[in-house]
Order: structure tokens, then sequence, then C-alpha cells
């Protein structure tokens, strides 16, 4: 058994348990691993506020959390790259983060460099970043509106769509301009309407104006969200993971963080105990930075 963090249903963070659960050990092709720290990110509101059933299939018992780091502890059969003992990023597609052991299907090897809180705040918002661009097919001399630039995954974004040769017109309050400007974005105030013409949007808030970002890119084609609800119905391609991806975006990603070419947010840390808290603040806007869990 190990120390987790579930949902007793879909609601506020009071829906948050701290409990037990037992890890299965590693099936083929997988990890087991014991978590020193697990990211909070803003789709893990979401799906427990319930507003992402149709995509995520969580409740009652389920444990969120899309990203950790930590020591593998097992193996599955037919994983030869990694051994117990090594020091790991994983990405859970299927959430388990906030717990004291997981099990992994995705996963890169921490360098020596990289603090395990930079590893653990990587994952999911590097691969998340990593694949919108490449499902966008963003290339060299476009331009890309980016909606949520400041947050965890925003950031990223900024930075690999600058290094693709595109300009990145990055959507955030008046306090983030200069963060943007650092990041070699363009920063316009969120809560002012867009009118100049893009080739793609990339909404990594997913509470803002889809509808003007839509018009931005003269149609829904270009425009993918990761987790606004509304998108579908506006056209707008709900984004998803997809597996055969993820081994090479979280290299890439981890690769440029070691290298020192990759900035993230700053960092929010809490123990295990303190997620409905954690929660609160990221939900209240009084939390600005990536968010942490230490177990």
């Amino acid at each position: 058994m190990t120390r987790a963090v579930m949902l007793d249903g879909f609601g506020g963070p009071e829906v948050l348990r701290l409990g037990e659960i037992e890890v299965a050990a590693p099936g083929a092709g997988q990890i087991r691993v014991s978590v020193r720290y697990a990211g909070v990110g803003p789709t893990d509101l979401a799906i427990r506020a319930g507003h992402l059933q149709g995509v995520f299939p969580a409740g009652a018992g389920s444990v969120l959390g899309f990203e950790a780091a930590g020591v593998v502890e097992s193996v599955g059969e037919g994983v030869r790259d990694v051994g117990a003992g090594d020091e790991v990023a994983v990405f859970l597609p299927r959430l388990g983060g906030y717990a004291g052991l997981v099990a992994a299907d995705y996963w890169v090897r921490k360098p020596a460099g990289v603090s395990w809180a930079d590893a653990a705040a990587l994952p999911a918002s590097g691969e998340a970043a990593a694949r919108v661009l490449d499902q966008l097919n963003l290339g060299a001399g476009e331009t890309l509106l980016l909606l949520g630039a400041a947050g965890s995954v925003g950031r990223i974004a900024t930075q690999l769509a600058v290094a693709r040769g595109a300009t990145v017109v990055a959507a955030v309050r008046p306090a983030d301009f200069a963060v943007v400007e650092q990041l070699g974005g363009v920063p316009v105030d969120y809560a002012k309407p867009y009118g100049e013409r893009v080739d793609a949007v990339f909404d990594a808030s997913g509470r803002t104006d889809l509808g003007a970002a839509i018009t931005a890119a003269g149609g829904p084609e270009r425009v993918i969200t990761l987790s606004d609800p509304r998108g579908p119905q506006l056209g707008v391609e709900l984004s998803n993971v997809v597996p055969e991806g993820v081994p090479g975006a979280l290299r890439q990603v981890m690769d440029r963080l070691a290298a020192g070419d990759l900035a993230l947010q700053p960092q929010t840390i809490a123990p295990l105990a303190g997620v409905a808290e954690l929660h609160a603040r990221l939900e209240s806007g009084d939390l600005r930075g990536k968010a942490l869990l230490e177990l």
C-alpha cells in the first residue's frame, strides 16, 4: 500500500481525500516509481470539478496527477533502458501522480543537473507543448496566437515555437508582459480582443475567448485547445495524447532543460496532505507559477 490523494466524487477541493491505495507490480513495458515530487496542473482542477468527464474517465477513487519524478523501484518485462535505482521523470496520461508509488508507461531519465522539482514540473507540460505544436504543424515564419502563455504549458510552448522560427503572439495579463518578452514572445493583453490575423492558435488556458481566437485564425481548422470543454461545439480540436509521440517529446524537452535552453515557471511546493489548499489557491488565482506536491 502507498499514500495517495483520491477523489470522493466531482466538486471543489473538498472532494480530495488522503488515503492509501495498492499499486500493482509493473506490467510489460512499464516501470514502478517511488515518487519524490508530483506536478499539479490546471487540467487536474478541471477533471476534479467534473468538466472533462467525456475525456478523462475519472471518478470516485481516482488518483489525479499527470506527471511525477522519482526513483525506479522495479521494471516490467521488456524494459531495458532503465533499472531499479535510476532517477526518472514520468508522464501519466491515465493519471495517478498524487501517490507515493506510480506505474508508468512513459518516462525519461532525469539528468544529474536537473532538480527533482524541475523534473516533476516538466513531463505533462512539456509533452503537451510539443504535441500541440506538432499537431498544428507550426513552421518557421508563421504566427502563433498562444492563449495562456504565462502558464506552465504556455511558457514551454512559447520557447519551443520561437525555436522553430515562429512569431509567438502571447496573450497574458499585463503583469506578465516582461516574462513573455524574455521568452521571445510578443505580449498582448488577454482581456482585449485580438484583431490581427494569425496562422494558428494554441489555447493552453481553457478559460479565454475561443470565438475571438477562431476569428483571428480565419476558422477553427488550426485552433487547438488543451482543456476548454466548449471547444468541440465550436469546431475546435480538444487535443489528446498521441502515444507514439510521447517518448520523443519527453526527450526533447528534458534535453533542452538540461542544456539550460528551457525556462520553467517558479514553483510552489506543498506536502501531499496540502493538496486541497493547493487546488483552492490555483483555482482562485492566488497562486501563480507551477504547483508541486512533495511526497
